[in-house]
């Protein structure tokens, strides 16, 4: 008895989570469709506004707008829009010093009538600061006093009540990240750009360049053509990454030997043998500004254990193996 409720109950929530699920889609679709239209105009606006400014975008709300809005300064500050998160409530006890001339206001609040908003919007007015709003009221308190406002269109919340911000924060979620890729794409921020924001953890490992992580000089697995098999052998096993480059006489990288090569080969007298006669010929290889991500995809897709990093002249100025992309953390 006892198991059969249980099951009764679980079916109940995943439908829940079902209407969930499909009122919010409803909420972004309203927003696709919408900003074909006026809110694309001020879309627009708001991203002109935004990239013109010298100062930060500070973000400001209360209550579940406010979590959605400190979430949006975090995004747009690691995507190279300056941003700061003022609590509306705080701004009344000495934080409205924290927002300065040259930066522009985007204040989230679905009602348009926060009281604590109040005096962040005059604060703006009286110092000619930027406003934006995003708010579902465009004759609200905050909509009047915008300058431009993101006018999020009519859709259900997700509560059965209709009274928890569901969908409306979704909403302001959705729209905010869209404009802080926007600014993005606008700055020309690239991947290189959002390293220096994301030193840590996974993602700094992802985008560390090869360049930083190779090994170089007397560390390289490198022998002419024209080198007999035992020594590219001795030099293979001394260097331990799996692999023996070979380079023509102007030092281009030409040709490579791996353990697998030669234990294929151990049916032929290896002793009369020079490199080129097992080499592989148009070895992969990668630049030093490749990222790390890119290096672990490239090295997955070719199935390989090492990769030879090489200048624009194809000459070999590091090596780079698996166990590398694993110590930063990126396999």
């Amino acid at each position: 008895m006892i198991k059969k409720a249980v099951q009764t109950v679980d079916a109940d929530s995943v439908h829940s989570a079902l209407r969930t699920i499909a009122a919010e889609k409803e909420g972004l679709a309203a927003i696709e469709r919408a900003l074909t239209g006026e809110l694309g105009d001020a879309f627009r606006a708001a991203v002109d506004i935004i990239a013109s400014i010298p100062g930060r975008v500070i973000v400001t709300g209360v209550g579940k707008s406010g979590h959605i809005g400190a979430k949006l300064a975090a995004t747009f500050a690691s995507t190279g829009t300056p941003a700061s998160f003022v609590h509306a409530a705080e701004a009344n006890h000495g934080d409205l010093g924290m927002i300065a001339s040259g930066d522009a206001v985007l204040a989230l609040s679905k009602g348009g009538e926060s009281a604590e908003l109040k005096s962040i919007i005059a604060y703006t007015r009286r110092f000619s600061i930027p406003l934006i709003a995003m708010t579902a009221s465009s004759e609200s308190s905050l909509g009047r006093a915008a300058d431009v406002v993101l006018l999020l269109p009519d859709a259900e919340e997700a509560c059965p009540h209709g009274l928890a911000p569901t969908t409306s924060t979704l909403m302001q979620l959705a729209l905010g990240d869209a404009l802080a890729l926007a600014l993005l794409e606008a700055r020309g921020f690239s991947a290189a750009d959002f390293r220096v924001f994301h030193p840590g953890g996974k993602l700094g490992a992802l985008l560390t360049h090869t360049g930083d992580i190779m090994h170089t000089g007397d560390r390289l697995p490198i022998v002419p053509l024209g080198t007999d098999i035992p020594r590219a052998v001795q030099v293979l096993s001394d260097k331990k990454f799996g692999c023996v480059g070979i380079v023509d006489g102007e030092g281009v990288l030409c040709g490579v030997i791996t353990n697998g090569d030669i234990g294929r080969q151990l049916h032929r007298n290896l002793g009369s043998l020079v490199v080129e006669d097992i080499m592989t010929r148009s070895p992969k290889a990668v630049k030093a500004d490749l990222v790390a991500g890119a290096a672990l995809a490239f090295v997955n897709q070719h199935n390989i254990s090492a990769l030879f990093v090489v200048d624009d002249e194809n000459r070999p100025i590091g090596v780079l193996g698996f166990h590398d992309l694993l110590r930063i953390g990126v396999a």
